[in-house]
């Protein structure tokens, strides 16, 4: 299950108490303080997002999503020693969270602590062998060059070097034979040759490296001034302009980046994410976003779309999660779980319901799918139509507990609807029964 599949779950049904309505009432006020803090954060309220958390904390001290909740509004406040102790706190409680892990990597990213930083990578780098690259990155900056070789041996034997890594790997190259990049001497090829990019590109990770982020900028500028048709030049330009705060100057720089077809997918792809990240903060700027997604479209295996969705998911703002994910032309598993719990947690029952009854068709033996048809005609008054999708999904339920009580729970919702006592003693029995394990 998705992280907030699994906490909807968590809040709305797994409490232990025999009585439905005192499990109603709990449940209600508590949902109700964990959606007006995130409405909170939204409109960046986060004085009161963190007040509606704390309430919450009260109900559930071990809730590992509310420790979460509680650093991202922390960190959008800059306190750095809150978020990381609701960070930690997350990751003790469940560790095999990825987004935890990365809540605490943004903290350390944000004060530049890469010390901090590597243990936390080499954690994600289990969830996703993408995080490689960041750790190497890591590696470089704090002069572990044995490490980062390792790392980038073991990327190489899986697949193509990136221009980044390929750069780093001639770094360390260079270094095993006793000759250390020199600044002095790529100043002087670009000053002999100042048509030749690689020297500028070479100068400009040396610096990047060496943490003198001005002087990589101020080559970067010279690179775009002396051949203006590099593209390699606005990879960097991106990034100083996102950190200048220019708007404009990184847009343009951006979309440059975006149309090019000499730049790598995967160097793209990485200043998309920093644009997306710059993005949200200017909410003005996703046009620009949208405008450009079409640029993405032709590497293989990777649907820009959905990505999109997911990291406006796993920023829980569902608003934008539903409009990319809704643009997703995959119907896999995920991005079906995806789109159908933002359609459970906007409240979009209708939407729901029909979406979850067409990807039956697809997946028959998908339990969670019957679930969501249930709850959606459920919820539409439309109860002998849910009543038929609760039983024939729950014989495909295995081991999953929580699914298992939402079925129950559900059922409970129909026997209401239809006026069947049987049917409601049966489940609230059931109920009981999986609320005490």
């Amino acid at each position: 299950m998705r992280k907030i599949i699994a906490f909807l779950f968590l809040f709305q049904l797994s409490f232990g108490q025999v009585n439905p309505e005192e499990v109603e009432t709990a449940e209600n006020e508590f949902e109700n303080n964990f959606y007006e803090a995130l409405k909170q954060k939204a409109i960046e309220n986060y004085d009161k997002a963190i007040l509606s958390l704390d309430k919450c904390l009260q109900k559930e001290p071990n809730n590992p999503e509310i420790h979460y909740q509680l650093g991202v509004n922390y960190l959008a406040q800059q306190n750095y020693v809150q978020a990381e102790i609701a960070f930690k706190k997350a990751v003790e409680l469940e560790p095999k969270q990825r987004w935890y892990w990365n809540g605490l990597y943004d903290v350390y990213y944000q004060l530049k602590d890469f010390h901090k930083s590597i243990p936390i990578v080499e954690k994600l780098v289990t969830f996703d062998a993408n995080m490689k690259e960041d750790l190497v990155s890591l590696y470089m900056h704090t002069q572990q060059f044995d490490k980062a070789k390792k790392v980038i041996d073991d990327i190489e034997s899986t697949g193509t070097l990136t221009k980044t890594m390929e750069m780093y790997q001639v770094q360390i190259q260079a270094m095993a034979k006793g000759v250390k990049p020199q600044t002095n001497d790529l100043l002087a090829a670009i000053k002999s040759n100042p048509k030749l990019e690689q020297n500028y590109i070479d100068l400009i990770y040396v610096y990047s490296t060496a943490n003198q982020e001005e002087k990589a900028f101020e080559t970067a500028l010279q690179l775009e001034k002396e051949i203006p048709s590099s593209d390699m030049a606005h990879v960097s330009l991106v990034k100083f302009y996102i950190n200048e705060n220019n708007s404009a100057k990184a847009t343009e720089s951006y979309k440059r980046v975006a149309k090019s077809s000499k730049i790598d997918f995967k160097i793209k792809q990485r200043v998309l994410n920093e644009y997306l990240i710059f993005a949200t903060k200017n909410p003005q700027l996703l046009t620009e976003i949208d405008n450009t997604i079409t640029y993405f479209d032709n590497n293989i295996g990777m649907d820009v779309t959905k990505e999109i969705g997911k990291f406006f998911y796993n920023k829980n703002n569902f608003e934008l999660a539903q409009k990319y994910i809704e643009k997703s032309t995959t119907n896999d598993v995920e991005t079906i779980d995806l789109l159908l719990n933002i359609y459970d947690f906007n409240k979009q029952f209708d939407k729901m319901a029909k979406k979850a009854e067409g990807f039956i068709e697809l997946y028959p033996t998908k339990a969670n799918l019957y679930y969501y048809a249930a709850k959606g005609n459920n919820n539409l008054k439309n109860y002998k139509k849910a009543k038929d999708f609760l039983e024939m999904g729950i014989d495909y339920l295995i081991d999953d507990s929580s699914l298992e009580i939402g079925f129950c729970k559900q059922f409970i919702i129909c026997a209401d609807g239809l006026s069947d006592a049987k049917l409601k003693q049966t489940y609230q029995k059931r109920l009981e029964t999986l609320s005490k394990q």
